[in-house]
């Protein structure tokens, strides 16, 4: 009966036990907290065809966007900040028809009328402001670029030209996105390899390049509105033995009847970059350097005269 009556407080004690550290483990635990892609920095961006499939909403802050191109033509994305007051329909009704004029004449090699017609661009536009994005990638790719974003009204956008000459942003791919004053939790890269590039210098490397993967800051040294009426940027091409640098130097001009335009020149992987900045503004775009050719280009009017293109090579 003793040894009975022991077991018996023993199994009592245990089950209280039992129930106050559930009860702790209940006080002391708290329900899990979902933090959305927007609030990480995280921004997802498909294309499918002709369009940008992302969030209408972004945070302030630093924001990575992670760009799938599953189209069957190269693309980018390009983030304009806009004056105060102006829309998306303000660009379809004032920008759009201007720059499809003039491309048009460009194709019709009526050069004169197609920079006149560019002329009728409305004021106004020369104050949109390049916040960077990510640079040409080819279809079945993804691009990874990080940049900063101030509070305001942005276009999302994509001017590469279809096989017929017409430009992509006519065809869906112009996205109205509001970045709110909330911040992203987001904190700036850090770097593998540094990279500056200005209207001067061209594009000046800071650190060796090796393969494997690789977060590149590229630093706007400054910042200049070249024959084609855009600035600088830097877009990572990997190219096949054989292929003509010079059919890509000449299709990195949009003023070209050809450049920009589909098919891009053969022998060519886009792999990204990072777009148009402000000078004295960074970003951040990532990649995987295997083995192979590569060349470091601005989508600018003869870019290797300017400086503004510079090959490399991964060994094994």
């Amino acid at each position: 009966m003793r040894y009975l009556i022991i077991v018996l407080l023993a199994a009592i004690t245990l089950t209280n036990c039992k129930e106050k550290k559930t009860e702790k483990e209940g006080m002391d635990s708290e329900p899990a907290v979902l933090i959305s892609p927007q609030q990480k920095g995280e921004i997802p961006v498909l294309t499918q065809s002709m369009e940008f499939i992302t969030s209408d909403t972004l945070r302030s802050g630093w924001n990575t966007f992670i760009y799938e191109n599953r189209s069957t033509e190269v693309h980018f994305l390009l983030l304009d900040l806009y004056p105060a007051g102006k829309t998306v329909e303000n660009t379809k009704a004032e920008v759009l028809p201007p720059f499809d004029e003039g491309m048009k004449l460009i194709m019709e090699g009526d050069m004169e009328n197609a920079v006149a017609a560019f002329g009728k661009l409305p004021a106004w536009f020369q104050e949109i402001k390049f916040k960077g994005g990510t640079g040409l990638i080819s279809p079945r790719h993804t691009a990874k670029s990080t940049i900063y974003l101030v509070p305001g009204r942005y276009i999302m956008e994509c001017y590469v030209k279809m096989f017929n000459g017409e430009w992509h942003t006519s065809h869906g791919m112009l996205k109205e996105i509001i970045v709110t004053d909330d911040t992203t939790e987001l904190e700036e890269p850090q770097p593998t390899i540094t990279l500056d590039i200005s209207s001067t210098a061209g594009i000046v490397l800071r650190d060796s390049l090796t393969g494997g993967k690789q977060i590149i800051r590229t630093n706007y040294v400054d910042q200049t509105v070249y024959e084609h009426f855009l600035g600088h940027d830097v877009n990572l091409v990997r190219y096949e033995n054989g292929a003509s640098l010079d059919s890509l130097i000449k299709w990195m001009n949009w003023m070209d009847p050809r450049g920009l335009r589909s098919p891009a020149p053969e022998g060519f992987t886009f792999l990204g970059g990072m777009n148009n900045l402000s000078a004295g503004e960074k970003g951040y775009f990532e990649v995987d350097l295997t083995p192979g050719n590569y060349v470091f280009i601005s989508e600018v009017p003869e870019a290797d005269k300017k400086r503004l293109l510079r090959t490399f090579t991964i060994s094994n």
